[in-house]
Order: structure tokens, then C-alpha cells, then sequence
């Protein structure tokens, strides 16, 4: 079975620990681990893989840093906040490989310097890329500490010059000494300020510091799982929890009566907004709030709702959350999960408490790292609604 080697493996990068293992064993390794973790709700289905399971992120990140005396720019080694410089990478789009090179020669030309996080001098802290797959559009931000940044209109027209496929370049100013790439503060310095693609026949605008799934071709697999799992007839009340920039919502609206969006971040929901009108969706709001804390509300007013899409970072969704989740009492839950450690924590105190787990779909969005996503259908026993 064929594997890969990467030259930066050997520099102890950590993007990417199981790429020397061939691809159906990893998704062999993954299928096992999410059978002991959540095989006691239900038999998991088969994990969808990939095809092409190399150059998926249409995301990259990477750290200025000082490399023979000159500007460069790489991941940070496993463990540690050494910068590992690195010219390619097998899981980064193609395209964003090439643009990140033409950035780091466009600093250069600007004599822009690394910021030096001992010291705190210096211009540049980050790069954060993004492209759309199908509309080719790619953004850049760079991530300085302070909004100084002289000669930005020189560097604008060289990167331009080199890569007239980037559409948009903003500055983004993080005067934080903390491990979060991006700040709070943002200067377009050319171009809309984000990009657009489409996922699952919807056009979305996606900025810099969107959550936005980076492996497209298997975010539609997922999504289409999730949309599959619903069920829906045109007849449902559907909450999209976490809704980040309205993806899961936007897609599913078609099929349903109404959706609510609840996302915390402000910025994030004016882009599901904007992305609603973009798509001329009218049966899908958006309120910038406390999923669980509308939740509660929503019960104690005698609101009901017929299914909830839930989409929670790493950590899982707090106990508060699933205690509201338990008082509205949806017919449906489709629990998408990035960890199914915190899942099988989350899943168990719904099944205590009255729902069964109908299905389990693991995608693997990450090939060559040990992360899995997992789609679990959850229904209320004894309430009508329920498969």
C-alpha cells in the first residue's frame, strides 16, 4: 500500500502524524477508535474516506521567522514555539503553497521583519491563507502586532502582481502575547475583506476568522449526512446551534418550515446574515446569543422545536447546554462532532435522559492526522416525530 513521505517530517513539524502509515489503515485505525468509543449507542457505519486524501486544506497557516538571516515562514514544531520553515506541504491546497511563497517574497521586497515574541519587535507575526475550491478565490491576512505597517500598498501590488487570484488582503492586528493567531482588529488593505465558495449548492462569504470547514470535498459528505439524518419534510422548526457563518442552517432551510441560527460571535452571524441574502434564503434567521440560555427561554415560554442541528468545538457542548437541549425536547438532535471522546461524554447524558442514538456516520476530514468527525443521530423516545 502506497504511503507519503514529507521533507518537514523529518523537522518534527507534528501536521501531520500519520502520513507514513497507508491510508486504509488510518481509516481502519479511526474506524476502531470510534467503534470502542460510541459502538455502546449504536453500530457505527463504515467511515467515509477520501479519494485523493492529499493538498485538502483550503486553509493554511503559518509563522514569519528568520531562516539563514532571511524573512521565512513555517509551522511551529510539535511542542515547542520553534518555527519550522517549510517550502511545500501534502496537505495544504497546491495553489496556497504557491501564494504563501509569493507573500514571503513580497515581505522580503518590503524589507518587513519577524516579529520576535521574546523581544516583541518586529513586523510580522502570521499568514493566514484561504481559497475558495470552487469559485478559485484566495484571501490573505497578515497578522502584525501593532497596526503599523509601512509600504502595505507596495506589498499589496507585488503579492497582486504574482497572484492576481487573490482577491482580498487584510491586516489583522494582534497585540496579544498569547497563542491565538488572529486579533480582534481588522484593515482591508485591498478587496472585500473575505471569499466566497460553494458548499452543497450554497454560495458562502467567508472571512478571516470564519469557522469554515478546511476540507471541502468531505465537509459535503458530512453535511449531506447531516442533512440525511434530519430527515426533514418542510414541515419542521429547526435550531442550528454553534452556527458559526449559517452553513449547516443555509443548506438545510430548503428543507425545512424555518431555522434558527444561535452563534455567540457577532461577526459570524452578520456573515450567515449576509450569507442568507446571498442565497435568497427567507425561511432562515439569525441571532448573535447563548444557544442554550435561547434554549431555556424558548421552553419556559412553551416554545417547542422539531429538530436541532448541534456543531460544538473540540470541547463539546457544556452540560448547560444539553440540560437546556433535554427541557425543549426535540423530536431530533444530529449531534456533529470533531471530537467523538467529548461526543461519547455528550451522547451519554442524552441517552439517561430519554434519547436513543439511531445512527453514527464517521468522515474523515483530516486524513493523516489521528482527528475524526462523527454525525449521531439522536431521536426522543415515545415523542411523535421520533424514526
Amino acid at each position: 500500500m502506497k504511503t507519503f513521505t514529507c521533507p518537514a517530517r523529518a523537522r518534527h513539524c507534528g501536521g501531520c502524524p500519520l502520513l507514513e502509515q497507508p491510508y486504509p489503515e488510518q481509516l481502519l485505525q479511526k474506524q476502531k477508535r470510534v467503534n470502542a468509543l460510541l459502538g455502546a449507542f449504536c453500530k457505527p457505519l463504515p467511515i467515509l474516506g477520501m479519494e485523493q486524501p492529499l493538498h485538502y486544506r483550503n486553509k493554511a497557516i503559518a509563522t514569519f521567522t528568520l531562516a539563514g538571516g532571511r524573512l521565512d515562514c513555517g509551522l511551529y514544531e510539535e511542542g515547542s514555539h520553534r518555527v519550522v520553515p517549510f517550502q511545500d506541504c501534502l496537505l495544504i491546497d497546491r495553489r496556497l503553497a504557491e501564494i504563501l511563497r509569493a507573500v514571503v517574497q513580497a515581505a522580503g521586497k518590503c524589507r518587513y521583519s519577524a516579529y520576535d515574541e521574546d523581544r516583541r519587535t518586529g513586523l510580522l507575526r502570521h499568514v493566514v491563507l484561504r481559497r475558495g475550491l470552487k469559485t478559485g478565490e484566495c484571501s490573505v491576512t497578515i497578522v502584525t502586532p501593532t497596526s503599523f505597517l509601512p509600504g502595505s500598498r507596495e506589498f499589496v501590488r507585488l503579492l497582486r502582481e504574482a497572484c492576481p487570484d487573490v482577491t482580498t488582503v487584510v491586516q489583522n492586528i494582534n497585540p496579544r502575547q498569547t497563542s491565538a493567531v488572529l486579533g480582534s482588529q481588522e484593515k482591508i488593505l485591498f478587496g472585500k475583506g473575505f471569499v466566497s465558495d460553494f458548499l452543497c449548492g450554497k454560495r458562502f462569504g467567508i472571512g478571516s476568522r470564519a469557522f469554515y470547514q478546511i476540507n471541502p470535498v468531505q465537509t459535503e459528505r458530512l453535511y449531506q449526512t447531516a442533512i440525511g439524518f434530519a430527515g426533514l419534510t418542510g414541515k419542521e422548526r429547526v435550531i442550528d446551534a454553534y452556527c458559526g457563518i449559517g452553513t449547516i442552517g443555509l443548506i438545510a432551510a430548503p428543507h425545512a418550515r424555518e431555522v434558527l441560527g444561535v452563534e455567540l460571535n457577532a461577526e459570524a452571524v452578520k456573515n450567515a446574515l449576509r450569507n442568507a441574502r446571498n442565497n435568497g434564503v427567507e425561511n432562515a434567521r439569525f441571532l448573535c446569543a447563548d444557544a442554550g440560555q435561547l434554549m431555556d427561554r424558548m421552553a419556559q415560554a412553551g416554545e417547542s422545536a422539531d429538530l436541532v442541528f448541534l456543531d460544538p468545538p473540540r470541547e463539546g457542548a457544556s452540560e448547560q447546554f444539553l440540560r437546556a437541549l433535554l427541557r425543549l425536547s426535540p423530536a431530533r438532535v444530529v449531534y456533529i462532532s470533531c471530537n467523538p471522546e467529548t461526543q461519547q461524554r455528550d451522547l451519554a447524558l442524552l441517552t439517561k435522559e430519554g434519547y436513543r442514538v439511531e445512527k453514527i456516520q464517521p468522515v474523515d476530514l483530516f486524513p493523516h492526522t489521528k482527528h475524526i468527525e462523527c454525525v449521531a443521530l439522536l431521536c426522543l423516545q415515545g415523542k411523535a416525530g421520533s424514526v
